[in-house]
This record gives C-alpha cells, structure tokens and sequence, in this order.
C-alpha cells in the first residue's frame, strides 16, 4: 500500500493511538520495562493487571486491542467533518459531530477527561446548534488541545493553505475543547512542526522553525527538548514531564521526532516514556508518518481500519 505524506501523517497519528492505549498513564518506568521484556509494548489490551501496584491510573476497561483513547476519537471525528465538507473546518458542524459522539447516548463509551467533560458540559444544553458558543472549551491547557489538529493541517496543505489562515483555523479548533492561551500556542507550534515535516524539512530544523513563532518559553522548551545526539525519551519525559500539559507533551515529542530512527522507534519511546503517551502519540504520530512509512502491520491491528481509509482518500479528493 502506497501512501503519500499527507496520508501517513494522518494514518500515523491514528495508529499511534491506538498502538498506545493499552499502557496510557501508566507512569511506572520499572513497570513498563517489565512489560517490554515480553515483546513490543504496542496495541496491548488495557488491562488492570498492569496498574496494580504501580504508579498510574487505569482508565481504559472499556476500550478494547485496537480501539482508539479519546484523543483518537477525536482526531478521527475531526477527520470525518473534513472529509464530508470538502476539507474545510466547520467548526458547528464539528462542535454537533462532537456533542452527539460523546455525549450521552454517543457511539463512544469509554473515559471522560477534563476538557471533553466540561465541553460537553457547555454544548449540551444547545438544541439549537446555532446557539453553540465560541469557543466551547474550557480554560485548561491539556493535550486534547493538539487532538484534531493533524487532520486540519493536512487539509490546508494539500490545497496550499498553510499560511496565516491555517494559524487562524488551529486557535478556532483548540478553543473548541481549550479555551486557554498555553493549548493555542502549543496548537500553533504543534501545526506548524507538521507543516515543515510535510514540505520534507528535517527534523531540528522544522522544530526551529515552529519555535520561532512562538513566545519564547514555549519555544525555549521546544529547542531545550532536541538537543543531543541520542534519542532517549524516558529522560525527556523526566525533565519535561510525562503528565498531560502541553508544555510537558509537546517537548517530548520535539525530542522523539528529532531523535527517533523510525515511525516504529518513535512510538515504541513514546510509550516507554510513560504517563500520557496517548495524549503525545497523536502528534507524535502524524509528524513521524510524515516522515516514514507507518507499519502495515500495525495498520492492520488497528480496529478502524476501512474507515479511515475511506475518509483519508475522501478528503485526498476534495477540491481545493
């Protein structure tokens, strides 16, 4: 199967997901290197087993092998908005989309974080989805920031809309969940790092570029995160952090994306690094696809196969 770049980053960011859920915020570093010794640490079923005792909290007893966390679902309820309206962002459309599949009596069943709770908290009451406010997120500076932010990049890119409206385009897409200046920045430089890789940049340089327009303790971070001449993620995680804040979780991922050999290396040292390695690999994902083959055979592990190929190759045929 021959996929382009834009394909791969959205198929990398959903595979990564899913490929992570199994161990998501799992903390517990001795833990995870216990785990890896049976094999690659990649689409196990969430199972309690693995929590008890050690440092983390096991949220996923309803999600199976395969399944997406709440940050996939996201990402792929982003890719479907796109991909039935021509590639361009209608933000309620995707505020109804997002009421309805999370919400009460929605096709997923699963955790509930901050952010999502507390958006569905404000759209809810809307009947009338003409009355959704904007932006219906809540002030928290969380990953569910960066969820849906591959599909939108990648729509823009494709039809060479990669300036200035897509950086308006991603604070309009964050404040749907976060409504917080610290997720619109990470959203901003989290897009603009996907835009690089896609034109084919190198990886330092396209986190350089991405720094530079950003304020400076963010981009401080950022260009902190690649130094070095190994990838080692598990010290990154510490000294950043490996919880769900965007300015742990974007770090992390600068330093995997510069370091990492391989899309299969990077995911591996994403979930081995701990904490919210979900909350990471969307991001992660998207930016490693763009920049290497997505293993077929993890393709094929994850559950929604068949329809996000179908929505990737709708959106690949939308006029620009």
């Amino acid at each position: 199967m021959k996929l382009d770049r834009n394909a791969r980053a959205i198929l990398g960011a959903l595979v990564a997901d899913a490929a992570s859920l199994g161990l998501h915020w799992l903390y517990d570093g001795e833990r995870l290197a216990d785990i890896a010794l049976r094999g690659e640490p990649v689409f196990l079923p969430p199972d309690r087993a693995n929590y008890e005792d050690a440092k983390g909290v096991f949220v996923h007893a309803a999600r199976r092998c395969g399944d997406f966390s709440f940050y996939g679902e996201a990402c792929a309820l982003m890719l479907r908005q796109l991909a039935e309206a021509d590639g361009r962002f209608q933000r309620v459309t995707y505020q109804s989309m997002y009421r309805r599949h999370f919400g009460p009596g929605g096709a997923y069943i699963g955790y509930i974080d901050k952010p999502t709770r507390g958006t569905l908290i404000r759209l809810m009451p809307h009947e009338d989805s003409s009355t959704y406010p904007q932006p219906s997120g809540v002030d928290d500076d969380q990953l569910p920031a960066l969820a849906a932010i591959p599909p939108i990049v990648v729509a823009a890119f494709r039809c060479g809309r990669e300036d200035a409206s897509l950086w308006d385009e991603i604070e309009h897409v964050v404040r749907v969940t976060n409504n917080n200046e610290r997720a619109v920045e990470a959203g901003r430089a989290a897009g603009l790092l996907l835009v690089e890789l896609l034109r084919g940049r190198k990886p330092a340089d396209a986190v350089e570029a991405a720094a530079s327009r950003v304020e400076e303790a963010l981009a401080t971070r950022m260009r902190d995160a690649i130094q070095g001449d190994r990838l080692d993620a598990v010290s990154a995680a510490a000294r950043f952090g490996a919880a769900c804040h965007v300015e742990q979780g974007l770090p992390v991922i600068c330093h995997i994306v510069t370091h990492a050999g391989s899309y299969r290396e990077a995911v591996i040292a994403n979930i081995m690094a701990g904490g919210d390695s979900c909350g990471r690999s969307i991001m992660l994902g998207a930016a490693m696809g763009a920049r290497d083959a997505v293993p077929l055979g993890w393709m094929a592990r994850m559950n929604r196969l068949a329809e996000v190929l179908d929505l990737v190759d709708r959106l690949e045929a939308a006029p620009c």
